[in-house]
């Protein structure tokens, strides 16, 4: 299978000289560095206090979402220093190559996102010949829809990303294409027209090997690839075809197997959630409840 090019983003990170440290002094509360996404990485930071983060460089794109806490804010960028007020839903949208310092007083809580170049340029076909693509900078931008996005990736980590990366992946790639077609320097006129569904042979391709290995980790770059497109142009034609996102029919896949497994007297219902490619029991019935209507337990006994 051809390489996707998208490198390997484990945390949030900025450069200071030649090393790679967190901007933040407290350890994140909530991280995706488990959940295997390719290309993008959250992390929650809770109680931060008054700091002083002084130059630094961005190599990735970074979105820091404010969610708890007032402050005032000073940062200075390409020679320029600017104050604000940050509240809740303040947003930092910094292009990878950002270069900049920050103060601000008071504690806050923070969840931040950073997207590797190569992510956002190999999300669609227009433009995954170039390297990378420019964003504008914002320092005190509001816009729900990064919000609602970031919020909902942060909420797939909390709930143990019960689809496996393809979840979070895809929320990264709804995010990315956002950030195209609303904060890049690139014209709109360029964006895809999708009509219709995907090809009968490439779909049948790509179920086939969801059917045959959806309890493990699928990745959404893996099956785009299997496909012959671009994410985007595969998560839009696949929903097309199906009428569900690649992630809800993983889903669907892990909890029809694991029925069928606590229909079998001689299986446990931890073994009937491993096998259907859950993490452990208590995710496993988290999961099964909120899908069924009841739980693992509960299901075997009224199927029996």
């Amino acid at each position: 299978m051809a390489n996707s090019g998208v490198l390997p983003v484990d945390a949030v990170e900025v450069m200071k000289g030649s090393c790679a440290l967190c901007p933040f002094p407290t350890r994140s509360s909530i991280t995706s560095k488990g959940a295997g996404w390719k290309g993008i990485a959250m992390e929650s930071f809770s109680d931060i206090p008054g700091v002083a983060i002084p130059d630094h460089e961005h190599p990735t794109h970074f979105v820091n979402l404010l969610t708890q806490g007032e402050i005032k804010a000073q940062w200075t960028t390409e020679g320029r220093s600017h104050t604000a007020t940050n509240s809740p839903g303040t947003i930092y949208l910094l292009p990878a190559g950002t270069r900049d310092r920050l103060t601000w007083s008071g504690p806050t809580t923070r969840v931040v996102l950073v997207m590797e170049p190569g992510f956002l340029s190999r999300s669609l076909e227009h433009t995954a010949h170039l390297d990378e693509i420019d964003l504008t900078t914002h320092w005190n931008l509001r816009d729900r829809h990064i919000q609602s996005l970031m919020l909902a990736m942060h909420a797939d980590l909390e709930d143990g990303s019960p689809a496996g990366p393809l979840y979070g992946e895809s929320l990264g790639l709804t995010l990315g294409l956002y950030l195209i077609r609303r904060y890049s320097t690139r014209s709109r006129s360029n964006s895809l027209q999708l009509t219709g569904g995907m090809p009968t042979a490439r779909l049948n391709r790509v179920l086939d090997f969801i059917n045959q290995n959806f309890a493990q980790d699928l990745r959404l770059w893996e099956l785009a690839e299997l496909a012959g497109m671009s994410p985007h142009y595969f998560c839009e034609l696949f929903k097309a075809s199906t009428g569900l996102t690649a992630y809800q029919y993983v889903l669907q896949c892990r909890i029809e197997r694991a029925k069928r497994c606590l229909r079998n007297p001689q299986l446990s219902v931890g073994d009937a959630g491993v096998a259907a490619g859950f993490s452990d029991q208590s995710h496993f019935t988290k999961v099964f409840r909120r899908k069924v209507g009841v739980t693992p337990m509960k299901y075997r006994s009224q199927a029996g």
